[in-house]
């Protein structure tokens, strides 16, 4: 075999790495995998019978087949191995060299990593990656950050992979630094919010209208053929058909009731709040995540408080007002997002074109739906906008919409049919379009107890009050 006639490398060669490398290879790139488990290098080798794809279980036999400067990614767990995996790297590789981490890696140590690596001479890039299995294999959303001139070694094979929106790949450079992996924690926080949306929206038909799984279903795949569709509306119609080889029963309802996480959509809630942006969609989100696993005192406290109630209204008006609130508030969701970056962009000076980012998740990634369109519109007309509910067009779609979830959540409060998400939607946006908040109460009782101080209107300088008499 001769050495360094590969131009890409993939370290990890689980579902995602040997797609994407497959991927490639499908793109004619000559691209080589390296895995410590001998049988999924073997196994890559199999599936690329016939294209130039190779699979390693020696790490200096993978790196000496890749043409220089060497690009390396990496798609193994985030944390300490990425670390670990780093670590085996630097000796093998020559300066000018390019790692690339497209794992889900906290921001904080993206940034570390590239510190550490710059010092070294080794350009490092976290980079997201979006689409799951099939994405990967079809075609992902990507969103590479880094050093820019690194990234041009790479560029044309990421654009060649990528999935397309109107032609055009969904894949960019994003910015400098930890920005790849920052854009990718806010897209999972994202992701997290519409996926309890449509929980809620299961919730609302099942125990409030007391519809079938196929009832269900048809609602679903409904939704999927108007302004609200979305990857994650177009899989859940799906769920709802899927019944498990031998059994004449939907296997959602064999499911326990019980979510798990990987920890994005809550340091997209942490840091959210380091940044001052609020984004109460996801943290319900994450909050009902965690209220799920605790099945035992959920069952105690059912049978202490009761059940809810059917809702008493008009099924059909129901399911429309259940449509537009779902609109209404995955515009929101969105909406928190971009603000999210909007703040990390001053505050990280990453740069971030929204529009771009908007742009790339049209297609391919898990948040992907019609609605990423307009919002790509909105940032591509006025760059430099300041919140996404500030858009003339936004605002036309957002009023239409409200009055569904301001009608869906007076019955299902009353029904006792938890709506979290919905309703932290709602009360966004409701502080968000007031022009004076109770907020001077909050920092008169803090003056009150801690002599915090105050600011008054049309008047410099802070201020504190001795609020009794001594």
């Amino acid at each position: 075999m001769s050495t360094a006639q590969y131009a890409f490398g993939m370290i990890g060669l689980g579902t995602m790495g040997r797609n994407l490398l497959l991927n490639m290879a499908d793109h004619d790139f000559a691209v080589a995998g390296y895995d410590k488990d001998a049988e999924k290098a073997a196994a890559l080798a199999q599936e690329g019978a016939g294209k130039n794809v190779k699979g390693f279980s020696d790490l200096n036999e993978f790196v000496q087949s890749l043409s220089k400067p060497r690009a390396v990614m990496m798609l193994v767990p985030a944390g300490k191995i990425v670390d670990d995996v780093i670590a085996e790297l630097i000796p093998v590789l020559d300066k000018g060299d390019l790692i690339i981490d497209g794992g889900n890696s906290y921001f904080a140590d993206t940034n570390r990593r590239v510190v550490e690596l710059q010092d070294k001479g080794l350009h490092f890039f976290g980079m997201g990656v979006s689409g799951g299995e099939e994405g990967a294999r079809r075609g992902p959303s990507m969103m590479p950050g880094g050093d820019p001139e690194a990234y041009k070694v790479v560029k044309h094979i990421f654009e060649a992979i990528a999935a397309r929106a109107n032609g055009e790949p969904c894949v960019t450079y994003v910015g400098p630094g930890a920005s790849g992996h920052f854009v990718k924690m806010v897209h999972n926080g994202i992701e997290y919010g519409v996926m309890q949306l449509i929980a809620e929206a299961y919730e609302v038909m099942k125990k409030g209208l007391g519809m079938t799984n196929e009832e269900m279903q048809q609602v679903f795949e409904k939704w999927n053929e108007g302004r609200v569709k979305c990857f994650l509306v177009e899989i859940t119609k799906d769920i709802f058909k899927y019944k498990a080889p031998g059994t004449d029963h939907l296997l959602i309802d064999d499911i326990k009731d019980e979510a798990r996480a990987k920890g994005t959509g809550k340091w997209t809630s942490q840091v959210a709040m380091d940044l001052q942006a609020p984004l109460p969609t996801v943290d319900s989100s994450v909050a009902m995540r965690d209220m799920s696993k605790y099945k035992q005192l959920r069952v105690q406290a059912e049978g202490l408080y009761g059940t809810p109630a059917q809702l008493d209204a008009n099924r059909e008006q129901v399911l429309a007002d259940l449509e537009s609130a779902f609109y209404f508030a995955m515009i929101v969701s969105y909406a928190q997002g971009m603000h999210m970056l909007t703040n990390a962009s001053t505050e990280y000076n990453y740069d971030l074109k929204l529009g771009e980012i908007a742009r790339i998740w049209r297609a391919g990634c898990i948040i992907r739906s019609e609605i990423l369109f307009d919002i790509t519109n909105a940032y591509t007309k006025n760059a430099g906008l300041e919140h996404l509910l500030l858009d003339d067009d936004v605002k036309t779609k957002v009023s239409g919409a409200v009055g569904g979830l301001r009608g869906l959540l007076s019955k299902t409060m009353a029904a006792g049919i938890a709506t979290p998400a919905f309703a932290a939607s709602l009360s966004y946006f409701d502080a968000f379009r007031s022009g004076r908040m109770p907020s001077n109460l909050t920092q008169a009782q803090r003056d009150y107890f801690g002599a915090h101080t105050y600011e008054l209107i049309g008047k410099e300088g802070k201020f504190h009050t001795q609020w009794t008499a001594k």
